[in-house]
C-alpha cells in the first residue's frame, strides 16, 4: 500500500511509521507547503500527484497566512472529490482545528464542556472574565500542544492581555478554569482499537506532554471510552485523540478532539506499536 505522508520529512512519526511498515506499506513524505493543483484536476506536492497513492495521511498543518491555510484545506477537499482517501477528512480537520466549532459540536452531542465565551472586544472580554468567576483559561482558537494558553486570575493582567490580542486581530476564546487533580485522560481511537493514557503534571495546571507532563499507563473507563466515541463521531474524526478532564466536582469534561493526534507518548506509555495499528487501519479503509 502506498501512503502519502503529508508532513515533515524529519518527523518522528514518519520514521516510526516506516519502521512499522515492515515492507507492507510504502510511505512518501510530501510537504503541505508545496501543495499545488492544475486545471486538469491534479493535486500534487513536490512534483508527485497525490492521487497516485492509495491513501493520504495528514500529519501536520503548518502555520501560514489565511490564504495558504484555506488553499491547503481546499486541496484536501478536492482530493476527496476525486475519490482519494484522506485521513482525517478535510471537513473533520476543519472542525477539530477550530476550538470554537469543537466546543459547540461537543456540547450539541450532549458532552460536558467548560463554560465558554468567545468574544471580539475588550469590553466583552472583561465582562466574560467576570461572568466566568474571575478565573479563566484564555486560548487561541487555532492552536495545539498548549501553545498560547494562559490562566488569568487578575483583572488588570487580563485587561492587558485582551488589549494586546485584540490589537493583533485575535478572537478571544475564554473558558472557566476547571479545578482538577493535575491530570487528564487521552483516549486514542483508531478503528476498533482504543488506547488510553493519563497525562500528569505536578508542576503546572496544563497537562500537555509538550509542557512537561508525564505520560502514564491508564485504562479508560467504559464511560470515558463512550465519551471519546461520541466526541469523535460529533467531529467526524476517524483517527482521533480525545482529551477528557476529570474534575474535582466529579464531572468529566470533554476538552478537545485532536484530528492529527500524536502517539509518541502514548506508544511509550502503553508499550503498544501504535504506528503499526495506524497503518493497518489505513489498509482496511
Amino acid at each position: 500500500m502506498k501512503i502519502a505522508f503529508l508532513g515533515s520529512n524529519d518527523s518522528w512519526y514518519l520514521r516510526d511509521l516506516q519502521r512499522a511498515a515492515m515492507g507492507d506499506f510504502e510511505l512518501t513524505a510530501l510537504p503541505f507547503s508545496e501543495l499545488a493543483t492544475s486545471s486538469d484536476g491534479t493535486v500534487y506536492s513536490n512534483g508527485q500527484a497525490l492521487t497516485d497513492f492509495d491513501a493520504v495521511l495528514v500529519r501536520t498543518m503548518p502555520p501560514g497566512s489565511l490564504e495558504q491555510v484555506v488553499f491547503r484545506m481546499d486541496a484536501l477537499h478536492k482530493l476527496e472529490r476525486l475519490g482519494q482517501l484522506v485521513v482525517n477528512s478535510a471537513k473533520s480537520l476543519e472542525y477539530a482545528i477550530d476550538k470554537f466549532v469543537t466546543t459547540d459540536l461537543l456540547q450539541q452531542a450532549g458532552l460536558a464542556v467548560p463554560k465558554t465565551l468567545v468574544v471580539q472586544t475588550v469590553d466583552q472580554a472583561i465582562e466574560a472574565f467576570r461572568t466566568l468567576g474571575n478565573d479563566v483559561v484564555l486560548k487561541p482558537i487555532f492552536g495545539s500542544e498548549g501553545r498560547g494558553i494562559a490562566r488569568l486570575q487578575d483583572e488588570n493582567i487580563a485587561l492587558r492581555a485582551f488589549k494586546l490580542l485584540t490589537q493583533a486581530g485575535a478572537v478571544l476564546y475564554l473558558q472557566e478554569f476547571i479545578e482538577h487533580e493535575g491530570y487528564d485522560v487521552r483516549v486514542f481511537l483508531c478503528g476498533d482499537n482504543i488506547l488510553s493514557m493519563r497525562r500528569h503534571n505536578a508542576l503546572d495546571w496544563r497537562t500537555n506532554v509538550s509542557r512537561g507532563a508525564s505520560a502514564e499507563p491508564f485504562t479508560a473507563s467504559d464511560e470515558q471510552i463512550q465519551m471519546a466515541r461520541i466526541a469523535a463521531t460529533a467531529l467526524q474524526v476517524s483517527l482521533a485523540g480525545v482529551d477528557l478532564l476529570p474534575a474535582k466536582n466529579g464531572i468529566t469534561y470533554a476538552i478537545e478532539v485532536n484530528g492529527v493526534p500524536g502517539w509518541r507518548a502514548l506508544q511509550r506509555a502503553t508499550g503498544v506499536d501504535v504506528s503499526r495499528i495506524v497503518l493497518e487501519f489505513l489498509g482496511k479503509l
